[in-house]
């Protein structure tokens, strides 16, 4: 991937994440790991209507933020991880003017705080 279409893609996922409803949405996603959430719960938690979600949950989608898979009637949607993981290495890659050491500790100052566990299904 060049650094242009690099760039406009990032653009693309941060605009998408510069919501306040796709960027709780997403780190909700980014909570729940691999099980992910059914949309109608996503819907539920936020107190966004379906449709609404939908629209928010598609636009994530698009810049390949989170994935989806149609589950029966239901549509279950999922963090993408190497998409995020992609967007984190494109705003760092860059960094620290050839020092890496100057942020190389910036994962161990990560916290997980998991949400208290609610219903995801």
């Amino acid at each position: 991937m060049s650094d242009l279409s690099a760039q406009v893609w990032a653009v693309d996922a941060l605009g998408a994440l510069a919501h306040e409803t796709r960027l709780s949405v997403f780190r909700m996603l980014v909570q729940a790991g691999p099980d992910g959430m059914i949309a109608g719960a996503i819907a539920d938690r936020t107190g966004v209507p379906p449709s609404t979600m939908s629209h928010h949950l598609a636009t994530l989608e698009r810049t390949g933020l989170v994935q989806s898979e149609r589950e029966s009637r239901l549509i279950h949607y999922r963090a993408d991880y190497p998409g995020m993981r992609r967007l984190l290495m494109f705003l760092m890659q860059d960094c620290c003017q050839g020092a890496p050491e100057m942020c190389g500790d910036l994962v161990s100052e990560l916290t997980c705080n998991p949400a208290s566990k609610k219903d995801t299904a």
